[in-house]
Protein backbone atom coordinates (compact mmCIF):
# COMPACT_ATOMS: atom_id res chain seq x y z
CA UNK A 1 0.00 0.00 0.00
CA UNK A 2 2.73 2.53 1.16
CA UNK A 3 4.41 1.54 -2.23
CA UNK A 4 1.55 1.84 -4.34
CA UNK A 5 0.84 5.64 -2.59
CA UNK A 6 4.58 6.76 -3.45
CA UNK A 7 4.23 5.71 -7.06
CA UNK A 8 0.53 7.04 -7.23
CA UNK A 9 2.45 10.44 -5.56
CA UNK A 10 5.24 9.80 -8.52
CA UNK A 11 3.29 10.00 -11.29
CA UNK A 12 0.70 12.63 -10.19
CA UNK A 13 3.87 14.60 -9.96
CA UNK A 14 5.26 13.98 -13.16
CA UNK A 15 1.57 14.60 -14.75
CA UNK A 16 1.99 18.10 -12.81
CA UNK A 17 5.26 18.77 -14.04
CA UNK A 18 4.83 17.77 -17.61
CA UNK A 19 3.40 20.90 -18.83
CA UNK A 20 5.36 23.43 -16.46
CA UNK A 21 7.75 21.38 -18.26
CA UNK A 22 6.92 21.96 -21.60
CA UNK A 23 6.20 25.20 -20.86
CA UNK A 24 9.35 26.10 -19.91
CA UNK A 25 10.79 25.78 -23.21
CA UNK A 26 8.59 28.55 -24.81
CA UNK A 27 8.87 32.14 -24.09
CA UNK A 28 4.61 33.60 -24.50
CA UNK A 29 4.82 37.30 -25.81
CA UNK A 30 1.25 39.17 -25.85
CA UNK A 31 1.07 41.91 -28.68
CA UNK A 32 -2.08 43.66 -27.45
CA UNK A 33 -2.62 46.39 -30.11
CA UNK A 34 -5.16 48.19 -32.23
CA UNK A 35 -5.54 45.78 -35.00
CA UNK A 36 -9.00 47.67 -35.75
CA UNK A 37 -9.89 50.74 -34.89
CA UNK A 38 -8.96 54.51 -35.16
CA UNK A 39 -5.61 53.91 -34.92
CA UNK A 40 -5.19 49.89 -37.06
CA UNK A 41 -2.92 51.94 -39.34
CA UNK A 42 -0.27 52.46 -36.45
CA UNK A 43 -1.13 49.48 -34.79
CA UNK A 44 -0.25 47.24 -38.03
CA UNK A 45 2.71 48.92 -38.69
CA UNK A 46 3.97 48.13 -34.85
CA UNK A 47 3.21 44.89 -35.52
CA UNK A 48 4.91 44.38 -39.43
CA UNK A 49 8.32 45.94 -36.70
CA UNK A 50 7.65 44.26 -33.79
CA UNK A 51 7.76 40.70 -36.01
CA UNK A 52 10.78 41.34 -38.13
CA UNK A 53 12.34 42.83 -34.93
CA UNK A 54 12.49 39.39 -33.09
CA UNK A 55 13.40 38.13 -36.45
CA UNK A 56 16.44 40.32 -36.61
CA UNK A 57 17.35 39.73 -33.46
CA UNK A 58 17.13 36.52 -33.25
CA UNK A 59 18.91 35.92 -36.22
CA UNK A 60 15.71 34.12 -37.47
CA UNK A 61 15.13 31.07 -35.24
CA UNK A 62 12.88 32.72 -32.93
CA UNK A 63 14.69 31.44 -30.37
CA UNK A 64 16.29 32.71 -27.00
CA UNK A 65 18.63 30.37 -24.70
CA UNK A 66 16.76 27.20 -26.59
CA UNK A 67 13.21 28.86 -25.81
CA UNK A 68 10.68 29.36 -28.54
CA UNK A 69 9.21 32.84 -28.74
CA UNK A 70 5.19 32.73 -29.09
CA UNK A 71 3.91 35.96 -29.55
CA UNK A 72 -0.01 36.15 -29.08
CA UNK A 73 -1.80 38.73 -30.89
CA UNK A 74 -4.88 40.23 -29.58
CA UNK A 75 -6.90 43.48 -30.90
CA UNK A 76 -8.29 46.05 -27.95
CA UNK A 77 -9.66 47.98 -31.09
CA UNK A 78 -8.70 50.81 -28.89
CA UNK A 79 -11.08 50.82 -26.62
CA UNK A 80 -9.71 51.15 -22.64
CA UNK A 81 -12.34 48.38 -21.20
CA UNK A 82 -11.23 45.77 -23.48
CA UNK A 83 -7.67 46.37 -23.83
CA UNK A 84 -7.46 45.69 -19.91
CA UNK A 85 -9.59 42.62 -20.09
CA UNK A 86 -7.63 41.64 -23.21
CA UNK A 87 -4.12 41.81 -20.96
CA UNK A 88 -5.71 40.66 -17.89
CA UNK A 89 -6.48 36.99 -20.11
CA UNK A 90 -3.04 37.27 -21.54
CA UNK A 91 -1.43 37.07 -18.14
CA UNK A 92 -4.32 34.42 -16.24
CA UNK A 93 -5.55 32.69 -18.97
CA UNK A 94 -2.76 32.60 -21.47
CA UNK A 95 0.47 32.39 -19.07
CA UNK A 96 2.43 35.06 -20.79
CA UNK A 97 5.51 35.62 -19.31
CA UNK A 98 5.29 39.83 -20.63
CA UNK A 99 3.17 41.72 -22.83
CA UNK A 100 3.63 44.53 -25.71
CA UNK A 101 1.32 47.05 -26.71
CA UNK A 102 -0.92 48.98 -26.91
CA UNK A 103 -1.38 51.40 -29.23
CA UNK A 104 -3.51 54.23 -27.83
CA UNK A 105 -2.81 56.17 -24.83
CA UNK A 106 -6.17 56.01 -23.09
CA UNK A 107 -5.97 51.28 -23.62
CA UNK A 108 -2.49 52.09 -21.80
CA UNK A 109 -3.63 53.67 -18.85
CA UNK A 110 -6.33 51.18 -17.93
CA UNK A 111 -3.67 48.52 -18.63
CA UNK A 112 -1.10 49.88 -16.23
CA UNK A 113 -2.80 48.08 -13.07
CA UNK A 114 -3.38 45.06 -14.59
CA UNK A 115 0.63 44.86 -14.75
CA UNK A 116 1.26 45.65 -11.32
CA UNK A 117 -1.94 43.24 -10.70
CA UNK A 118 -0.32 39.88 -11.81
CA UNK A 119 3.18 41.46 -11.39
CA UNK A 120 4.14 41.09 -14.78
CA UNK A 121 5.96 43.27 -17.27
CA UNK A 122 4.62 45.62 -19.63
CA UNK A 123 6.64 47.22 -22.56
CA UNK A 124 4.70 50.27 -24.03
CA UNK A 125 4.72 50.50 -27.37
CA UNK A 126 3.82 52.80 -28.98
CA UNK A 127 1.40 55.31 -26.27
CA UNK A 128 2.56 58.42 -25.78
CA UNK A 129 0.91 59.83 -22.71
CA UNK A 130 3.64 61.24 -19.97
CA UNK A 131 1.41 59.67 -17.04
CA UNK A 132 2.21 56.24 -18.54
CA UNK A 133 6.08 56.93 -16.98
CA UNK A 134 4.31 58.96 -14.95
CA UNK A 135 1.70 59.66 -12.04
CA UNK A 136 0.21 56.02 -13.36
CA UNK A 137 3.32 54.14 -13.70
CA UNK A 138 4.12 51.22 -11.53
CA UNK A 139 7.48 49.16 -11.31
CA UNK A 140 6.43 46.60 -13.85
CA UNK A 141 5.82 49.14 -16.87
CA UNK A 142 8.81 50.04 -19.50
CA UNK A 143 8.15 51.98 -22.47
CA UNK A 144 10.32 52.02 -25.77
CA UNK A 145 7.86 54.51 -27.49
CA UNK A 146 9.15 58.16 -27.21
CA UNK A 147 6.56 59.86 -24.30
CA UNK A 148 5.09 63.33 -24.73
CA UNK A 149 7.94 65.18 -22.87
CA UNK A 150 10.41 63.89 -25.77
CA UNK A 151 8.12 64.94 -28.04
CA UNK A 152 7.51 68.35 -27.23
CA UNK A 153 10.92 69.18 -26.36
CA UNK A 154 12.30 67.91 -29.87
CA UNK A 155 9.38 70.18 -30.94
CA UNK A 156 10.29 73.26 -29.06
CA UNK A 157 13.72 73.24 -30.46
CA UNK A 158 11.75 74.07 -33.79
CA UNK A 159 9.38 76.60 -32.43
CA UNK A 160 10.78 78.16 -29.47
CA UNK A 161 12.19 81.19 -30.89
CA UNK A 162 11.51 85.14 -29.55
CA UNK A 163 8.91 86.87 -31.14
CA UNK A 164 6.21 83.74 -32.08
CA UNK A 165 2.77 83.17 -30.82
CA UNK A 166 1.73 79.97 -30.77
CA UNK A 167 -1.55 78.03 -30.13
CA UNK A 168 -1.68 74.20 -29.88
CA UNK A 169 -4.41 72.61 -31.53
CA UNK A 170 -4.75 69.16 -30.06
CA UNK A 171 -6.81 66.06 -29.60
CA UNK A 172 -9.06 66.17 -26.32
CA UNK A 173 -7.63 62.92 -24.65
CA UNK A 174 -4.90 61.94 -22.84
CA UNK A 175 -2.34 61.87 -25.81
CA UNK A 176 -3.10 65.47 -26.80
CA UNK A 177 -2.81 67.06 -23.31
CA UNK A 178 -0.18 65.33 -21.92
CA UNK A 179 1.22 66.16 -25.42
CA UNK A 180 0.30 70.44 -24.78
CA UNK A 181 1.43 70.11 -21.01
CA UNK A 182 4.81 68.58 -21.83
CA UNK A 183 5.19 71.51 -24.95
CA UNK A 184 3.93 73.99 -22.97
CA UNK A 185 6.95 73.42 -20.94
CA UNK A 186 9.69 72.99 -22.78
CA UNK A 187 8.97 76.34 -24.37
CA UNK A 188 11.67 79.22 -23.15
CA UNK A 189 11.11 82.23 -25.89
CA UNK A 190 7.96 81.46 -27.88
CA UNK A 191 4.65 82.38 -26.35
CA UNK A 192 1.70 80.16 -25.83
CA UNK A 193 -1.10 82.02 -26.88
CA UNK A 194 -4.50 79.73 -26.65
CA UNK A 195 -5.08 75.93 -26.11
CA UNK A 196 -7.43 74.43 -28.64
CA UNK A 197 -8.88 70.53 -27.75
CA UNK A 198 -11.39 68.91 -29.89
CA UNK A 199 -12.48 65.62 -30.04
CA UNK A 200 -10.43 62.85 -31.09
CA UNK A 201 -12.83 62.02 -34.28
CA UNK A 202 -13.26 65.68 -35.43
CA UNK A 203 -13.62 65.81 -38.95
CA UNK A 204 -14.80 69.44 -39.82
CA UNK A 205 -12.25 71.62 -38.50
CA UNK A 206 -14.02 74.98 -38.92
CA UNK A 207 -15.67 76.13 -35.26
CA UNK A 208 -12.01 75.16 -33.86
CA UNK A 209 -9.90 76.95 -36.65
CA UNK A 210 -11.94 79.94 -36.27
CA UNK A 211 -11.56 80.10 -32.60
CA UNK A 212 -7.43 79.65 -33.21
CA UNK A 213 -7.81 82.46 -36.17
CA UNK A 214 -9.34 84.90 -34.14
CA UNK A 215 -6.61 84.30 -31.18
CA UNK A 216 -3.91 84.97 -33.68
CA UNK A 217 -4.79 86.79 -36.55
CA UNK A 218 -4.27 90.22 -34.60
CA UNK A 219 -0.78 89.51 -33.22
CA UNK A 220 2.29 90.75 -34.61
CA UNK A 221 5.37 88.89 -35.50
CA UNK A 222 5.56 84.98 -36.50
CA UNK A 223 2.02 82.51 -35.46
CA UNK A 224 1.97 79.45 -35.55
CA UNK A 225 -0.39 76.37 -34.80
CA UNK A 226 1.57 73.09 -33.49
CA UNK A 227 -0.72 70.41 -34.54
CA UNK A 228 -0.73 67.36 -31.82
CA UNK A 229 -3.11 64.88 -33.12
CA UNK A 230 -3.00 60.98 -34.07
CA UNK A 231 -4.93 59.39 -36.95
CA UNK A 232 -6.98 61.80 -39.00
CA UNK A 233 -6.24 64.86 -41.44
CA UNK A 234 -6.14 67.69 -38.66
CA UNK A 235 -4.51 69.85 -41.68
CA UNK A 236 -7.70 70.61 -43.04
CA UNK A 237 -7.64 73.74 -41.33
CA UNK A 238 -5.37 74.87 -44.22
CA UNK A 239 -8.26 75.22 -45.93
CA UNK A 240 -9.52 77.91 -44.14
CA UNK A 241 -7.05 80.59 -46.18
CA UNK A 242 -4.34 80.47 -42.91
CA UNK A 243 -2.26 82.32 -44.88
CA UNK A 244 -4.20 85.16 -45.66
CA UNK A 245 -3.98 86.01 -41.67
CA UNK A 246 -0.11 85.39 -41.92
CA UNK A 247 -0.31 81.69 -39.71
CA UNK A 248 1.90 79.00 -40.37
CA UNK A 249 1.44 75.19 -39.42
CA UNK A 250 3.59 73.06 -37.46
CA UNK A 251 3.81 69.56 -36.35
CA UNK A 252 5.72 66.50 -35.77
CA UNK A 253 6.54 63.82 -37.75
CA UNK A 254 3.80 61.26 -38.36
CA UNK A 255 3.30 58.08 -40.78
CA UNK A 256 3.64 58.32 -44.34
CA UNK A 257 0.36 58.71 -45.53
CA UNK A 258 -0.44 61.62 -43.23
CA UNK A 259 3.03 63.16 -44.57
CA UNK A 260 1.14 63.34 -47.98
CA UNK A 261 -0.85 66.65 -46.16
CA UNK A 262 3.22 68.20 -45.68
CA UNK A 263 3.79 68.84 -49.25
CA UNK A 264 1.30 71.73 -48.62
CA UNK A 265 4.11 72.97 -45.69
CA UNK A 266 7.90 73.12 -47.85
CA UNK A 267 9.96 74.32 -45.16
CA UNK A 268 7.96 73.71 -42.33
CA UNK A 269 10.25 72.49 -39.51
CA UNK A 270 9.40 70.44 -36.58
CA UNK A 271 10.65 66.87 -34.94
CA UNK A 272 10.65 63.36 -35.57
CA UNK A 273 10.12 59.93 -33.38
CA UNK A 274 11.56 58.29 -36.83
CA UNK A 275 11.68 58.81 -40.48
CA UNK A 276 13.48 55.88 -42.75
CA UNK A 277 15.90 58.01 -44.12
CA UNK A 278 17.53 59.67 -41.31
CA UNK A 279 19.06 57.82 -39.11
CA UNK A 280 22.25 55.77 -39.95
CA UNK A 281 23.08 52.22 -38.41
CA UNK A 282 22.82 48.50 -39.15
CA UNK A 283 19.98 48.01 -37.76
CA UNK A 284 18.22 50.80 -39.62
CA UNK A 285 19.82 49.76 -43.09
CA UNK A 286 18.86 46.15 -41.98
CA UNK A 287 15.37 46.81 -41.32
CA UNK A 288 14.76 49.07 -44.27
CA UNK A 289 16.14 46.36 -46.72
CA UNK A 290 13.87 43.85 -45.24
CA UNK A 291 10.96 45.95 -45.58
CA UNK A 292 11.89 46.72 -49.34
CA UNK A 293 11.76 43.03 -49.55
CA UNK A 294 8.74 42.14 -48.07
CA UNK A 295 6.14 45.02 -49.00
CA UNK A 296 7.97 47.14 -51.45
CA UNK A 297 7.66 50.01 -49.73
CA UNK A 298 9.87 51.86 -46.79
CA UNK A 299 9.22 51.19 -42.93
CA UNK A 300 7.51 53.84 -41.59
CA UNK A 301 6.63 55.64 -38.13
CA UNK A 302 5.73 52.62 -35.93
CA UNK A 303 7.51 49.77 -37.45
CA UNK A 304 10.76 51.95 -35.95
CA UNK A 305 9.01 51.37 -32.66
CA UNK A 306 7.51 47.83 -32.86
CA UNK A 307 11.05 46.68 -33.74
CA UNK A 308 12.77 48.40 -31.27
CA UNK A 309 10.12 47.06 -28.54
CA UNK A 310 11.20 43.59 -30.23
CA UNK A 311 15.07 44.07 -29.58
CA UNK A 312 14.50 45.49 -25.91
CA UNK A 313 12.70 42.06 -25.25
CA UNK A 314 15.24 40.16 -26.58
CA UNK A 315 18.43 42.06 -25.06
CA UNK A 316 16.29 41.48 -22.17
CA UNK A 317 15.98 37.43 -21.97
CA UNK A 318 19.39 37.24 -23.72
CA UNK A 319 20.61 39.06 -20.22
CA UNK A 320 18.73 36.49 -18.28
CA UNK A 321 19.83 33.16 -20.39
CA UNK A 322 15.79 32.69 -21.22
CA UNK A 323 14.67 33.00 -17.43
CA UNK A 324 11.37 35.08 -17.45
CA UNK A 325 11.28 35.74 -13.56
CA UNK A 326 9.85 39.22 -13.60
CA UNK A 327 12.25 40.61 -10.87
CA UNK A 328 14.98 39.61 -12.70
CA UNK A 329 13.73 40.86 -16.04
CA UNK A 330 13.24 43.88 -14.29
CA UNK A 331 16.72 44.22 -12.85
CA UNK A 332 18.49 43.96 -16.01
CA UNK A 333 16.11 45.98 -18.04
CA UNK A 334 16.60 49.46 -15.61
CA UNK A 335 19.35 51.17 -16.90
CA UNK A 336 19.74 48.73 -19.99
CA UNK A 337 21.08 49.70 -23.11
CA UNK A 338 19.77 48.27 -26.48
CA UNK A 339 20.12 48.84 -30.31
CA UNK A 340 17.54 50.16 -32.37
CA UNK A 341 16.44 51.33 -35.80
CA UNK A 342 17.00 54.39 -34.29
CA UNK A 343 20.50 53.46 -32.57
CA UNK A 344 21.29 52.64 -29.05
CA UNK A 345 18.36 53.42 -26.54
CA UNK A 346 18.77 52.96 -23.04
CA UNK A 347 15.75 52.57 -20.49
CA UNK A 348 16.27 55.06 -18.01
CA UNK A 349 16.52 53.61 -13.91
CA UNK A 350 13.98 55.81 -12.65
CA UNK A 351 11.06 55.21 -14.59
CA UNK A 352 11.48 52.95 -17.11
CA UNK A 353 11.14 55.20 -20.05
CA UNK A 354 13.83 54.47 -22.63
CA UNK A 355 15.94 57.01 -23.71
CA UNK A 356 16.41 58.36 -27.22
CA UNK A 357 17.41 60.42 -29.93
CA UNK A 358 14.78 62.93 -31.85
CA UNK A 359 14.91 64.13 -35.08
CA UNK A 360 14.71 68.32 -35.99
CA UNK A 361 13.43 68.10 -39.62
CA UNK A 362 12.43 70.60 -42.34
CA UNK A 363 9.93 69.92 -45.16
CA UNK A 364 11.26 69.26 -48.61
CA UNK A 365 8.71 68.84 -51.14
CA UNK A 366 10.61 66.12 -53.80
CA UNK A 367 8.31 65.03 -56.63
CA UNK A 368 9.65 61.03 -56.08
CA UNK A 369 7.69 60.54 -53.47
CA UNK A 370 4.31 61.17 -52.34
CA UNK A 371 4.72 62.40 -48.98
CA UNK A 372 6.47 65.92 -47.78
CA UNK A 373 10.39 64.78 -47.08
CA UNK A 374 11.35 65.83 -43.77
CA UNK A 375 15.02 66.58 -44.22
CA UNK A 376 17.55 66.61 -41.34
CA UNK A 377 18.06 69.58 -39.92
CA UNK A 378 20.04 67.94 -36.96
CA UNK A 379 19.70 65.07 -34.73
CA UNK A 380 18.82 65.70 -30.87
CA UNK A 381 20.94 63.55 -28.74
CA UNK A 382 18.76 61.59 -25.75
CA UNK A 383 21.24 63.83 -23.01
CA UNK A 384 20.31 67.10 -25.00
CA UNK A 385 16.63 66.77 -23.65
CA UNK A 386 16.13 67.61 -20.19
CA UNK A 387 13.24 65.00 -20.11
CA UNK A 388 11.02 65.08 -16.50
CA UNK A 389 10.78 62.71 -14.34
CA UNK A 390 7.12 62.33 -13.45
CA UNK A 391 6.33 59.38 -11.21
CA UNK A 392 6.32 59.09 -7.93
CA UNK A 393 8.76 56.24 -6.92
Amino acid sequence: MHRRTLIALATLAAAIAAPAFGQSKEIKIAHIYSKTGALEAYGKQTQTGFMMGLDYATQGSMMVAGKKLVVIEKDDQGKPDLGKSLLAAAYGDDKVDLAVGPTASPVALAMLPVAEEYKKILLVEPAVADSITGDKWNKYIFRTGRNSSQDAIANAVAQDKEGVSIVTMAQDSAFGRDGVKAFKEALKKAKLVHEEYLPPATTDFTAGGQRIIDKLKALPGRKVIFIIWAGGNPFKIADMDLKRHGIEIATGGNILPAMTAYKQFPGMEGAAYYYFGIPKNPVNEAMVAQHYKQFKTPPDFFTAGGFSAAMAVVTALKATKGDTATNGLIKVMEGMSFDTPKGKMTFRKEDHQAMQSMYHFKIKVDPAFAWGVPELVREIKAEEMAVPIRNKR
